[in-house]
């Protein structure tokens, strides 16, 4: 149990660095007039692949629920876009926690996230079970 919840939350943590330089790599990359719009549509294309990266190595060693650990990779990702993406890259940009969490985008790229690894876990799970 304790395995598990560890190794799900290193790959929560792996999922949200790899969102992060998604995001951040968008921004740089001037294409739209809209860095920000830009910015989130790479999130939400690169949250994919991302969510499938952590939820295949965590099946690889551990066992949970996909809801479970779809849950528990949102819960991380939020604790560490509050406590690090917003003081580090929204409050110097202008922005506040509020703004942040405010953002509807935010609970879109949430509800994808929670239902990517939902899907893909139990694709893995009953895979393991064939």
């Amino acid at each position: 149990m304790i395995i598990n919840r560890s190794l799900s939350i290193a790959y929560g943590i792996l999922v949200w660095i790899l969102g992060v330089t998604f995001y951040l790599i968008s921004s740089y990359i001037p294409i739209l007039e809209n860095s920000a719009q830009q910015a989130n549509i790479a999130l939400v294309l690169g949250i994919i692949p991302s969510a499938c990266l952590g939820t295949y190595l965590f099946y690889k060693k551990g066992h949970m629920k996909p809801s479970s650990l779809a849950l528990t990779f949102i819960i991380i990702a939020t604790v560490l876009d509050a406590f690090i993406t917003v003081p580090v890259f929204v409050i110097p940009a202008g922005g506040s926690h509020s703004t942040f969490f405010a953002d509807p985008m935010f609970y879109i790229i949430v509800v994808e996230f929670y239902f990517i690894v939902f899907y893909f876990g139990t694709h893995l799970t009953q895979k393991a079970k064939k």
